[in-house]
């Protein structure tokens, strides 16, 4: 017997995932969303309605996770499992309990690397060579459930915040494809993490973007290309004004922000005049 599935979402990575779900076949049995006024200036930030009404599909809309209607509604729909996707609030042991089977969530990293906040810049900063997705199990950990599934993104010296973010969609997308018919035939199998292996990245704040002429080229031009749009961009301040920085070059010499190593210059840049 094919297993009933919920899904919550509110951003677009997880739209995209009930998008691919429908088009391969697939069916699902409640979405739950957030209330149409709450975190309207959340970065992707998506709204159900239309897709719900397409597919004929129950929809709720709540302020919190944990609330008592979303345990209610799940017992209600008989779910055995829910997908959790791009929700910032951590479910609790109730939610995570209530379906049969448990939740399922997504991060863009290879677990057990990189668990917590802001993957997407770090994994640019940090300078890695490749990073992916994993699907996994939600416990009441952060990001330390049991792995389903993962797949690999190559990165490279020309990866920015954006190209990433597509390749975390598309790879969101493949998971589902990949891993759909074993959710929904009950032939899931999990795989611990290795916890002698695990890391933490903390959560950013745009403040967290100042390039500083203690940097090398290699760190300042990571920051730029890892807080570009869709996030709030690196900056650099001087005497008058700050420069707000969407894409720039490195240079040995003759540049115009100087480095620890070399120089800095603005390709795609803002000046925002000091008071």
């Amino acid at each position: 017997m094919k297993k009933r599935i919920a899904f919550a979402t509110c951003v677009q990575l997880g739209l995209s995932c009930i998008e691919e779900i429908y088009r391969i076949g697939g069916n699902l049995d409640l979405l739950i969303t957030l209330n149409d006024d709450k975190s309207r200036n959340k970065s992707g930030r998506i709204y159900l309605d239309d897709i719900a009404n397409v597919h004929n599909a129950p929809l709720l809309k709540i302020n919190n996770i944990n609330d008592q209607e979303v345990i209610s509604a799940l017992e209600d729909y008989e779910i055995d499992w829910l997908f959790i996707i791009g929700w910032s609030q951590i479910a609790k042991k109730d939610v995570l309990n209530t379906p049969t089977h448990g939740c399922i969530g997504m991060h863009p990293t290879l677990l057990p690397i990189g668990r917590g906040r802001a993957a997407i810049p770090w994994a640019i900063i940090k300078g890695l060579k490749k990073t992916g997705v994993t699907m996994f199990k939600l416990d009441e950990g952060v990001d330390t459930g049991d792995i389903i599934g993962q797949e690999t993104i190559e990165l490279n010296h020309n990866t920015t915040a954006k190209v990433l973010y597509e390749d975390v969609n598309k790879m969101h997308i493949t998971l589902i494809s990949n891993y759909w018919d074993k959710i929904v035939n009950n032939k899931v199998e999990l795989t611990k993490q290795d916890d002698s292996k695990a890391t933490e990245w903390p959560g950013r704040k745009p403040e967290d973007g100042e390039i500083l002429s203690s940097m090398t080229m290699e760190e300042a031009d990571n920051l730029v290309r890892a807080v570009t749009h869709p996030y709030p961009g690196a900056f650099y301040i001087n005497e008058k004004n700050t420069f707000r920085i969407w894409s720039a070059k490195t240079q040995k010499n003759g540049g115009t922000i100087k480095l620890n190593d070399g120089y800095l210059t603005p390709i795609d840049y803002e000046i925002e005049g000091l008071s």
